[in-house]
């Protein structure tokens, strides 16, 4: 983190302007490779690529302020306030989940944004009815996301085809989302202008309106979009090229003998027309097909986002895992072994390899998850 970045973050803490946190998930006990940092360029950047990445991730560590546009309404003031540690997270963001026919509209949408700003005095908060629930979500790490990026849509497709129950999340547009952990947006340059939006209340050219809320405030103190097409490509950038975290080579065999490489697919290979050359022709090992899958009653959150309905989930990338700060979209795993146990329930496509991980002598579950520990 570059010292005046650290010196804005510091400021914005001291303004005293935000209600307590959210509640922070509880922390998933893998060992933190502390001498492998994730906040590393890709190799063979080109000089006008590494300084487009050091200019992203400096933009990626400051706090908006009111006067840039943060708000009325929102979540957090900073990317790395849900992303922190330049990729890992823990952020979390609330989702208000509407349980049967009875369950009132959501006019201001299913996102609680409690802090507000330019004039706003009414969060949006999820309303009291007992058919009206919450659901967590865990910002997802963003590193790797430049190879899932660049992976081509023929090899997602593919992926469908093998006949392992997912399918491609098929946007309105004809694209295939693969961002998000419902694969809701097509490419790194529209999850930015999502999460700036979303989180912060921050307009675009590529997300002009302002988002609605209960007092009809749809501006903020900067008049006209707030951010620029600029800004926008510089964090998505940043994010296009951060290396993939090494990783220390383990026995894979009973991963993939049971099955769990079914989804979570090792390997696949990215274009070799990429603009950006260090991410062209290469195999990225993401660990995840990138297709959606009805993970049962067990994982179902009830929303609809993208292709996805409320029990499908787009499967999570891998790599990296070990390190995470929480495991499965909410957090709600704080082992590997919890993980993989959390697949199981009714209707999910996962249950048939859980079976066969509960099978398995203690020896082999060992070695399963020291495989999964370190990758």
């Amino acid at each position: 983190m570059r010292a005046w970045a650290a010196v804005g973050i510091a400021l914005a803490a001291a303004c005293g302007d935000e209600p307590p946190a959210l509640p922070e998930i509880a922390a998933a006990p893998i060992e933190r490779v502390v001498e492998d940092p994730s906040d590393a360029p890709l190799a063979g950047l080109s000089e006008e690529e590494l300084v487009r990445f050091e200019d992203g991730d400096a933009r990626f560590e400051l706090p908006f302020r009111e006067a840039q546009g943060l708000g009325p309404l929102y979540i957090h003031r900073a990317c790395t306030s849900c992303h922190e540690d330049d990729a890992r997270g823990p952020g979390a963001v609330r989702r208000i989940v509407r349980r049967g026919a009875d369950a009132p509209a959501l006019p201001w949408g299913d996102v609680v944004r409690p802090r507000m700003t330019a004039g706003a005095s009414v969060p949006v908060m999820a309303p009291a009815h007992p058919a009206i629930g919450e659901a967590v979500r865990l910002a997802p790490a963003v590193f790797a996301r430049g190879l899932i990026e660049a992976i081509p849509d023929a090899a997602i497709e593919a992926n469908a085809r093998r006949g392992t129950g997912g399918r491609v999340a098929r946007l309105r547009d004809g694209r295939i989302g693969r961002f998000g952990h419902k694969a809701r947006t097509a490419t790194l340059d529209e999850f930015v202008a999502d999460a700036l939006l979303g989180d912060m209340g921050l307009t675009s050219p590529v997300r002009p309106e302002e988002l609605p809320g209960p007092e009809g405030i749809r501006d903020d103190a900067k008049p006209g979009v707030d951010v620029s097409d600029e800004e926008i490509a510089l964090l998505a950038d940043y994010v296009r090229l951060l290396a993939m975290p090494r990783r220390e080579a383990r026995d894979g065999t009973v991963f993939e003998e049971i099955g769990c490489a079914t989804c979570h697919l090792p390997s696949m290979r990215t274009r070799d027309d990429h603009p950006v050359r260090a991410l062209r022709d290469v195999d990225a090992a993401i660990y995840s097909d990138l297709l959606l899958h009805d993970m049962g009653d067990g994982l179902a959150d009830g929303i609809e986002e993208g292709a996805a309905s409320g029990r499908e989930w787009r499967t999570a990338p891998l790599v990296g895992v070990r390190h995470l700060r929480g495991l499965m979209h909410d957090g709600r795993a704080r082992t590997v072994r919890e993980a993989i146990d959390a697949h199981a329930s009714e209707g999910s496509e996962a249950n048939e390899v859980v079976a066969r991980w509960r099978a398995l002598g203690e020896d082999e579950q060992r070695a399963l998850i020291t495989f999964v520990e370190a990758l």
